[in-house]
């Protein structure tokens, strides 16, 4: 990787959780600003939803469910 990559990965893991939280939304919005087809389209509403859904986890408005659980779940919907 080149020196440039090397200086600001080193800069960004020292940036606070919320700084780097702040940091990764502001390059997907970039690259998504890039993007111009029908998947690329899709991938966006899909970070949107992810985002705003996390948002609601760190709101507390939504609790976490471990994936066993849902698994579970799915496996005795299936049968």
């Amino acid at each position: 990787m080149s020196t440039r990559f090397d200086d600001l990965a080193r800069q960004a893991s020292a940036l606070s959780r919320e700084e780097k939280v702040r940091l990764v939304r502001a390059l997907i919005e970039d690259i998504d600003d890039s993007s111009d087809g029908p998947e690329e389209e899709v991938a966006r509403l899909w970070v949107q939803e992810a985002r705003r859904r996390f948002d609601e986890y760190l709101r507390g408005e939504v609790q976490a469910i471990p994936a066993e659980e849902v698994m579970a779940e799915a496996r005795s919907r299936l049968k």
